[in-house]
């Protein structure tokens, strides 16, 4: 029924331990199927290890979603249905109260590589990522109506270098909703825009990293770096900072921060800039700001880019370094998968260094529990950050 993935003599350990990546040197054969096909994974014995989508580019020929032999329902509505179930109940124990935008499907933290699921009140977002996905859609998109979702938008991402071919365009493919949405986070208010915004709409990842930016901030001067709509700000000033920079180059971000700070009545607080940060940091006195945020988009888009998105963070981690006032803090982020967190401190470290300042962590970050990393796949521990103390 299925296409057979055989592997290699003494290559079956990877898979037995649960990893959902089979790369293509650990194929005995090709099997002869399309791009995003389930197939069946077997052990050099023949023994059936499981099924996962099958890839025919790149170094991931499959990507594993189940172990063990089909059950009777195999990829109906009520299979997918089963795991959309168990990432509900989990996130019933992990959204805070009055919040109402989460991650709902993680890929292969929630054990569907190639799936991200985000909810926004009534409305849920969704990315392919690889093909298989695509193929089996009609089934899972009919397993999240069965869960109650009845405005669901697909989100693709055609130019990203780490996705498959997707054949389908961003659209409304259950229901709808009008443009931009409200949703709350920690009872705050922010304006998303699921169709046009980055991401599904809203950094839902940095929820957490949030909270603790607003217990630093009573009666600081904050300054929120690549500031998207505003996220940080928000928290900032929620926090009780005495005045809130957001600065971003794109201008349609820069709006959409001002309006969040407004939404939240802390307008009076905000100074929006429409500027490239780099160019920002380079001018800006020191000593203006107690804390400065640096959460830039993934520099490190694939592994033949970390020596320059290195370089890129390096930078302007130290010239945050050099323009904190003293005494001052730092939330520095990296979500680049392809930037491990010991490379990160390692890059900081070096900035800290040319910057001549003392310079402590004072914890560690990542992304919020509703982002949960499959201890069999340590590679979804995609964002990670510091809060630094700088002399």
């Amino acid at each position: 029924m299925y296409q057979v993935l055989k592997l290699k003599p003494k290559r079956e350990r990877s898979v037995l331990l649960k990893h959902p990546w089979i790369f293509s040197g650990a194929l005995a054969s090709v099997p002869q199927a399309r791009d995003g096909e389930v197939v069946e994974v077997q052990a050099s014995d023949g023994n059936v290890l499981g099924y996962g989508f099958y890839s025919p580019q790149g170094q991931i020929s499959c990507r594993m979603f189940h172990w063990g032999p089909a059950s009777d329902h195999f990829l109906t509505s009520a299979y997918w249905q089963e795991k959309i179930k168990a990432a509900l109940h989990l996130r019933k124990n992990l959204i805070p109260p009055r919040t109402n935008a989460y991650r709902l499907i993680h890929a292969e933290g929630d054990f569907m590589p190639g799936l991200i699921a985000d909810v926004y009140g009534d409305t849920l977002v969704m990315q392919w990522l690889v093909t298989g996905v695509e193929m089996q859609s009609a089934a899972i998109i009919e397993a999240f109506i069965q869960e109650g979702f009845r405005n669901i938008y697909l989100k693709t991402k055609l130019s990203s270098q780490n996705i498959e071919r997707i054949t389908s365009e961003s659209r409304w493919i259950a229901g709808s909703s009008s443009m931009p949405l409200t949703i709350e986070e920690h009872g705050l208010s922010f304006i998303v825009d699921v169709e046009h915004g980055q991401k599904t709409g809203f950094f839902i990842d940095q929820r957490n990293n949030r909270k603790y930016l607003q217990s630093f901030s009573d009666g600081k001067h904050v300054l929120n770096m690549f500031c998207y709509t505003g996220g940080f700000s928000v928290y900032a000033a929620a926090g009780g900072a005495k005045s809130v920079c957001s600065v971003d180059i794109s201008k349609n971000a820069i709006d959409m921060a001002h309006q969040n700070m407004i939404k939240n009545n802390f307008g009076h607080l905000h100074t929006a800039i429409e500027e490239d940060c780099f160019d920002y940091l380079k001018h800006v006195d020191t000593g203006i700001y107690d804390i400065i945020i640096l959460d830039p988009p993934a520099f490190a888009k694939n592994a033949r880019s970390v020596d320059n998105a290195s370089r890129g963070y390096k930078q302007i981690n130290m010239k945050a370094i050099e323009k904190v006032k003293a005494g001052g803090f730092i939330f520095t982020f990296s979500c680049s998968q392809n930037i491990s967190k010991e490379l990160f401190q390692k890059i900081v470290f070096a900035a800290a260094a040319d910057a001549g300042r003392n310079v402590r962590i004072l914890y560690q970050l990542h992304q919020s529990p509703d982002h949960p990393i499959n201890i069999y796949h340590p590679e979804g521990e995609y964002l990670k950050g510091f809060i630094l103390h700088v002399e």
